[in-house]
């Protein structure tokens, strides 16, 4: 399977890639553990567990759509600045959605990518 393009729904407790194939698609899906314990700032390390699991399944992906609500891609923008600037580059877009089912996902992703490809002159 080539890596080229996925897009990542995201929310805080579960995340969704779907990697783009020419007349396919591959789900992964990833949901937070919750930890419940007494200790402050459990919940914001759970969060960042979550996020790097979402960053890790992103690996590989040379470009990626981030779609998802407003708080939560902006919470997730601010983990990946501050914990994986590494995956910054490859984000190619930012796109607030609710949630989406698995085809009005994929046709948002693949009229992203189309557009973004014809700006960076892929054929």
């Amino acid at each position: 399977m080539s890596n080229l393009h996925a897009v990542l729904w995201v929310d805080h407790q579960h995340a969704q890639v779907m990697h783009l194939e020419a007349d396919s698609t591959q789900v992964q899906k990833i949901k937070a553990h919750m930890h419940h314990t007494r200790q402050h700032g459990s919940k914001v390390r759970t969060e960042h567990e979550f996020f790097g699991e979402v960053c890790d399944a992103l690996a590989e992906i040379k470009e990626v759509l981030v779609t998802g609500s407003h708080k939560a891609q902006a919470d997730f923008r601010h983990y990946v600045d501050k914990h994986r600037p590494a995956l910054t580059p490859r984000i190619a877009g930012w796109e607030t959605v609710d949630h989406p089912s698995d085809g009005q996902l994929a046709a948002l992703a693949r009229k992203f990518f189309v557009a973004h490809d014809r700006m960076a002159g892929v054929p």
